[in-house]
């Protein structure tokens, strides 16, 4: 065997595995660790049970279990073999078994002891998937209380490695790897946005090819980029150039192609992130990054994780650009500019962190465990662990007490997200092509949202395309139908349902209801709303089941749905479906509505006026009325509101009458006093001075009136109110009532602001001191007073006058 990097690393870490019986091993990639520490492990006898080494994906997974068989001089299945989903090569001789990172998960759920393992290698963790965190937790419980012999070992090709060793509480073996020197061109300019992302891509890789020898690697973000950059540069590139696309989907024998070295002319390898670490990829000196990558986030349109396009860290632009220094000195070209790359995030997240958790929170429940319970390296988030326990419960997979049922147990058998799983297990393999399609990206392009022609066009693809004016994409559609066909030998058979029927099993959540008005917006079972485009064929129809949204929170676009029929929701949901009396207040009403509806979660199938709601309903629902319009008070009672802050400002013992305390305190005191209240209209007449006042008991009342009265009695013993709302307490009376009047009105000793008016009720003078306003203006005010009111006294001594509201009689 030629001799690599890991190779010597390898004393070190089988020392320490045999010491400790874990370990953690940091080591580049190109290194060989995928390739040689099993081989490694095998060859020292450090267990007697097999070795099971994890793999991110099954394209490395076979990749592996091929070289290491080819390296023994065997095929896959004997020393050394593999299980991936839908495929397996192992044997009775098999030691060292390569599997994709779920299988794990399933082999511990049906043996928690391992029986016949004796260690378990997590190869490329550092990629932080759910699968790899979750087997890394159970295997570390089931070393520590049922396997004390169950050898663990983490390979990382990042420097990151230090918190898995801790977590592990496992010696960190390095090995430092033997890469040529590679150079790193970045772009001059930033690529314009107008630009399509493969023409950018296909241009830097005829620029790389035309400036360097040697086989060339090219990241590309998926199958689809890949498929368009391979057709754009087929007629651009030298002929010796041999293009190898590169992708998870493929069939073996074009991977393998595409890893193996060229026998003739130049190679260039399009591929998706899956070349980053977990493959050994021959004779490359020159990479040229597209800076993106795709990665599972859980997608609020979907309920489920989906792959999303983002753009790769610092780290992961790293080990891209070491693939262009494994056999002799590289050039790395990369697809921003040196600016660009300041903005990057040094590390990609774990998957745990954003991934849609309802797949860890079933097999936990089905493990027996919280999450606090088992050594996670990053906790799942307790507010999306909640999300996922309140769906599993929906789907019947939890008990209210968060422990799983019997139907949950079933799900989580099944290699599905538990949606997917609930509906193939209730509707049996008339449901496969369903959750195929669901678990895959739309095969579609352009076509209106019905999940009907997507079906359509599984049964049919030729005569679909012919007939149709969409793109219909072949790659996702024969994936679809094979994982149909595979997942329809696992089910059984069940009730015949249309498809709307199957959907809504999955997503009973997604039941959308049409509003009232011209626009196609929805409003959801599950409490949120939705819109569809008003030229959609699926734009009139009263009932669908929603599939995929663009996951806006506030009322998300609808991508893909399928129309269902009444009957058919009564049938699948008849113990989730009654009748409801709601009393809500309307905002666009501006009133309270009293409905019986009968309803499935938020829709209402049927909604009927509730003749007879009852006030104190009405008046609940009012209150949020009151919140919706704001506070709205008459004189009177801005006049008391006034006094009483006045009075606790002084020190009384009065209660907070701010606009701010009476709207959080709203049904303790105007409650009682809403009957017959129910419209913006009744709330703009309702008078609230009683039910303010009744917040002060008889004790607060006298001591209120006694420090800030409400009312000055005048000469002729009127009580008139006294306004508190301005800078100074104030009264408005006729001048001729206060005639006779020595000295200024008081508030006790606080002089009041008095505004004079006219037999007409007009101001005439606002004055806080009467007395110098008898001595001084009062002259000229009798002056203008007589020529306008000659029937009315106006005495040249206004104090010695009598107090009147009264004219002259006529004649005199």
């Amino acid at each position: 065997m030629d001799r690599l990097p890991i190779d010597d690393a390898l004393p070190d870490l089988i020392n320490a595995l045999r010491a400790k019986g874990r370990a953690v091993l940091q080591a580049p990639p190109g290194a060989g660790k995928t390739t040689r520490v099993p081989l490694a492990m095998l060859d020292a006898g450090l267990c007697d049970g097999r070795i099971l080494m994890l793999e991110p994906r099954r394209l490395a997974a076979r990749a592996a279990a091929s070289r290491m068989a080819d390296t023994l001089g065997q095929r896959p299945g004997e020393t050394v073999g593999y299980r991936i989903r839908g495929e397996a090569k192992v044997g009775k001789a098999t030691r060292i078994e390569v599997v994709t990172e779920g299988i794990l998960t399933r082999m511990i759920q049906s043996d928690p002891e391992l029986s016949g393992i004796g260690a378990v290698i997590f190869d490329e963790f550092h990629e932080r998937s759910l699968n790899a965190d979750l087997g890394l937790a159970l295997c570390l419980e089931i070393a520590g209380a049922l396997r004390d012999d169950l050898i663990l070992l983490a390979m990382s090709a990042t420097l990151d490695a230090a918190p898995v060793a801790e977590l592990m509480e496992a010696p960190m073996v390095t090995s430092e790897g033997r890469a040529f020197p590679v150079e790193t061109r970045w772009l001059d300019a930033p690529t314009p946005k107008t630009r399509r992302y493969e023409e950018a891509m296909a241009d830097l890789i005829l620029k790389a090819a035309c400036e360097t020898t040697g086989g060339m690697l090219a990241f590309l973000p998926g199958e689809g980029e890949i498929r368009r950059t391979e057709s754009l540069l087929k007629s651009r590139l030298p002929k010796d150039v041999q293009i190898r696309p590169l992708f998870g989907a493929m069939e073996f024998a074009a991977q393998a192609a595409a890893i193996r070295p060229e026998t003739q002319g130049r190679k260039l390898v399009l591929a998706t992130s899956i070349a980053e670490t977990s493959l050994t990829i021959e004779d490359i000196r020159v990479v040229i990054d597209g800076g993106r990558a795709r990665r599972a986030r859980f997608d609020p349109g979907s309920g489920m994780s989906r792959l999303v396009t983002e753009r790769v860290t610092r780290a992961e632009a790293t080990q891209r650009a070491g693939r262009a220094g494994r056999v002799a000195e590289g050039t790395a070209y990369r697809f921003w500019t040196r600016g660009e790359e300041g903005a990057m995030l040094a590390f990609p997240p774990a998957e745990i962190e954003s991934a849609d958790l309802a797949a860890l929170v079933l097999e936990l429940a089905l493990w027996g465990a919280a999450p606090t319970d088992l050594p996670f390296l990053t906790p799942p988030n307790p507010g999306a662990w909640a999300e996922a326990q309140a769906l599993l419960r929906m789907l019947g997979a939890l008990d209210e007490a968060g422990l799983i049922t019997a139907h949950g147990r079933a799900l989580a058998a099944l290699p599905l997200h538990p949606r997917l799983a609930h509906m193939l297990t209730l509707a049996g393999g008339q449901a496969a092509p369903i959750a195929a399609l669901l678990s895959e990206r739309d095969p579609l392009k352009g076509a209106p949202v019905d999940l009907g022609l997507r079906l359509e066009a599984l049964r049919d693809p030729r005569r679909f395309a012919d007939t149709r004016p969409y793109g219909l994409n072949r790659a996702p559609l024969e994936r679809i139908r094979s994982e149909a066909a595979r997942l329809r030998k696992r089910s059984g058979q069940g009730p015949q349902m249309s498809p709307a029927a199957i959907a809504a099993l999955a997503y009973p959540d997604r039941i959308g209801l049409r509003r009232k008005g011209d626009a196609a917006r929805y409003q959801l079972s599950g409490g949120k709303g939705a819109v569809l485009d008003d030229a959609d064929p699926l734009a009139s129809a009263r009932l669908i089941v929603v599939t995929d949204t663009d996951g806006n929170p506030r009322e998300a676009r609808i991508r893909q749905a399928v129309q269902v029929a009444e009957g058919e929701l009564r049938e699948l949901f008849a113990d989730r479906i009654g009748w409801q009396d709601t009393c809500d207040w309307s905002r666009r009403d501006r009133r309270v509505v009293a409905r019986s509806q009968e309803r499935l979660g938020a829709i209402a199938l049927d909604d009927r006026l509730w003749k007879d709601a009852p006030p104190e309903a009405i008046a609940r629902a009012m209150l949020d009325g009151v919140r919706d319009l704001g506070l709205s008070f008459a004189n009177a009672a801005n006049r008391f509101r006034a006094r009483v802050a006045i009075g606790r400002e002084g020190g009384l013992d009065l209660p907070d009458m701010s606009d701010e305390a009476l709207l959080e305190t709203l049904e303790d005191w105007l409650l009682p006093y809403l009957q017959g209240v129910k419209s913006a209209e009744d709330w703009k007449r309702f008078d609230a001075l009683p039910a303010l006042r009744a917040r002060l008991d008889w004790t607060q009342m006298q001591a209120l009136d006694a420090a800030v009265p409400g009312r000055f009695t005048t000469p002729l013993g009127r009580e008139i109110p006294i306004d508190y709302s301005g800078d100074h307490p104030e009264i408005a009376l006729r001048l001729q009532e206060l005639f006779g009047q020595r000295t200024h009105p008081t508030v006790g000793r606080t002089p009041l602001r008095v505004t004079l008016l006219s037999p007409a009720q007009r101001p005439v003078q606002t004055t806080m001191d009467l007395p110098g306003f008898w001595d001084g203006s009062y002259a000229d005010v009798r002056k203008d007073m007589k020529s306008q009111y000659p029937r009315h006294p106006w005495p040249e001594d206004p104090r010695e006058a009598d107090p009147t509201l009264r004219a002259k009689p006529r004649g005199r």
